[in-house]
């Protein structure tokens, strides 16, 4: 009978015990010190002060508009100054869910904002110099951090993470040899730069400049080759990039606007280009939703989706590839759960739209009241 008086004190004590862990993790979660796993951000690049604005994703998929936070640092313009497309670039904003930093760029300062993310909200922990003119992209794996700066000659500037801080990578510093101003032209200025899925290579398009893909090895102390293997794109004006779960690059080339896949072999050479066609103007951004690839086509004003098979080729979702039609000016991708957000650089939105099964689109409503220009979405 002891025993068992015993075994039963002991039972109500865990579920009062659980019980309490669970009011205690709802309310931390209310209070913003947990869950980071349904927050997409908004980069406004104002030219007179950048802003991120934090939206939390309710279930149905529609953003809550949270908060805003200040980068301390200014937005930019490419030449000659469309509000469609001022930064000319992917990855302006991106979220590093393993330290649960958030970089922004501030082209016109020539600087990058970190932040830290705790629940739904942002606490800036620093501002860094870019390493050049006008940074536009970040790229990060693991604990190394590198820039993308358009302006002038195009450089590249290499960081550590320390803490919730960066830290310069002495001797990372890379030209690309570009003929660009500062402000860039957003044709001639480079599109993205990025990681390759094991870390060992590093890619940066250069749009119209070259109409090259560049890669470089990434050393093991971090720091790049002294050189770049040269690669031209199958088709004109290679912008954004992301990757298939084989490895492959998956390559937006806006000048025909074509999807174009290629493997990327060890001594950084890209090899086995496969492209397909949307026939819509201006295919620059794309983003990966599982076995779904998104692309904005800002000429058009519309969405198309793709299929990678295992062989590497692209296929259309649906007839003509057409999954959405947007307001003007569609730019950056993100994908949060099942849904897709698509910004517009001139109207100012932010498109809301569930993922279907076959990988068309439904549009379940669109957030308005951003500025336009602003460029740079990311989701946790």
């Amino acid at each position: 009978m002891k025993r068992t008086s015993t075994f039963l004190a002991l039972v109500v004590f865990l579920v009062t015990a659980l019980a309490s862990a669970q009011a205690a993790y709802g309310h931390d979660r209310h209070r913003g010190h947990r869950g980071v796993d349904d927050l997409v951000f908004v980069q406004t690049n104002e030219l007179n002060g950048n802003r991120v604005v934090v939206f939390r994703r309710q279930a149905g998929g529609l953003l809550e508009r949270k908060d805003t936070y200040e980068t301390r640092g200014r937005g930019g313009a490419a030449a000659p100054g469309t509000e469609s497309d001022r930064l000319a670039s992917q990855g302006s904003l991106v979220y590093d869910r393993g330290h649960r930093l958030l970089f922004a760029v501030n082209a016109g300062s020539d600087s990058v904002s970190v932040f830290r993310v705790r629940g739904e909200r942002l606490k800036l922990t620093d501002v860094d110099r870019s390493g050049g003119d006008f940074p536009a992209s970040v790229a990060v794996y693991g604990d190394l951090v590198y820039v993308l700066n358009s302006g002038n000659d195009g450089r590249l500037q290499g960081f550590r993470i320390h803490g919730n801080h960066l830290h310069s990578l002495a001797g990372s510093n890379r030209s690309l040899g570009l003929a660009n101003t500062d402000p860039p032209n957003f044709l001639t200025s480079p599109g993205q730069v990025g990681f390759s899925p094991d870390g060992r290579k590093l890619i940066v398009t250069t749009k119209a400049s070259k109409s090259t893909i560049e890669v470089f090895d990434v050393r093991r102390d971090g720091r790049l080759s002294s050189t770049s293997v040269s690669n031209p794109s199958a088709t004109p004006v290679p912008f954004a990039f992301t990757f298939d779960p084989s490895g492959r690059l998956v390559s937006g080339e806006a000048g025909m606007s074509f999807v174009t896949t290629y493997t990327i072999a060890g001594d950084g050479h890209l090899t086995s280009p496969q492209s397909l066609s949307d026939g819509q103007m201006a295919l620059c951004w794309i983003v990966r939703a599982g076995d779904f690839y998104y692309v904005s086509n800002t000429g058009s004003n519309t969405l198309s989706g793709y299929r990678i098979d295992a062989a590497g080729r692209p296929s259309l979702v649906g007839p003509t590839g057409v999954v959405a039609t947007t307001p003007a000016g569609p730019i950056d991708l993100a994908v949060s759960g099942g849904f897709l957000y698509a910004q517009t650089g001139t109207a100012g939105t932010v498109e809301e739209f569930r993922i279907e099964a076959n990988g068309t689109l439904t549009r379940i409503g669109s957030i308005t009241g951003l500025p336009p220009g602003q460029e740079g979405i990311a989701a946790t």
